[in-house]
């Protein structure tokens, strides 16, 4: 029970990696405030995980609805010891580049990168009282791309950039990491009436070195270690969790 009388904010936590991060918390008695746009989703993670779970509806986009998520979540707990950005879209793949709106670019630097920055910017002051810290969640594509997904990889190499930038900045008080997901299965992490098996075939999990797509569970396990004292003397980091892809060659 690593988690036992802290408080941790999860935006984007009503579903997916986030989801699995918040439960993983809470089964470790945390208590967790979800920061996400998803009503439906967030309240019926609220109702699964019990009166641990705080959910505020809102956009990490919007620095009116993230000041309102961290004084309500700081007012509810009483302190703040950790938070994870999480939150951004989730769909790489946007067309070709002479093809991209300056609204779309936006959209997505706004949800997956000045996201983090309004949430850390918020919770910073909190956080300092309890010597917390902080995870942030990247991807692997902010390594290795596929075409046309230019927008999503600027994103995800920006939150690796603003990780260390954070780490130095706000140390030794407070930690700061990142960790970059690769391929990971999150159908099962869904509100509970839109639950279904992944969709995998055979193929999917034996590409991977490990022998098998990732589960949230795999993230979500690694974030609470960053976040626990355990963690104390690692800070400014990156740990990639793709299950080998990043160092396998993929010659033919």
């Amino acid at each position: 029970m690593r988690f036992t009388d802290t408080v941790v904010l999860v935006t984007g936590g009503a579903r997916g990696i986030g989801r699995a991060i918040t439960k993983r918390l809470v089964d470790e008695g945390g208590r967790v405030c979800i920061l996400d746009p998803d009503r439906h989703a967030g309240t019926d993670a609220a109702r699964e995980y019990g009166d641990h779970v705080l959910y505020v509806r809102g956009s990490v986009a919007s620095e009116r609805d993230v000041r309102r998520a961290v004084s309500g979540c700081v007012k509810w707990g009483k302190r703040l010891d950790g938070v994870v950005n999480n939150a951004g879209i989730a769909h790489p793949e946007i067309g070709p580049i002479e093809d991209v709106t300056l609204a779309t670019w936006r959209k997505y630097i706004d949800a997956n990168l000045t996201g983090a920055f309004l949430v850390t910017k918020a919770a910073v002051p909190h956080l300092r009282r309890t010597s917390g810290a902080i995870v942030n969640i990247s991807s692997t594509r902010a390594l290795q791309s596929e075409p046309e997904t230019e927008a999503y990889a600027a994103t995800k190499g920006g939150i690796l950039a603003l990780t260390h930038a954070l780490a130095i900045s706000l140390g030794p008080t407070i930690r700061v990491n990142a960790i970059s997901p690769g391929w990971i299965a999150t159908e099962e992490m869904a509100p509970r009436d839109q639950r279904r098996a992944p969709k995998v075939s055979r193929a999917d999990h034996a590409q991977h070195p490990v022998g098998r797509v990732g589960k949230p569970d795999d993230i979500a396990g690694l974030c609470a270690w960053l976040l626990s004292s355990e963690a104390g003397f690692v800070t400014g980091e990156n740990i990639v969790v793709d299950g080998g892809m990043t160092k396998k060659m993929m010659y033919v």
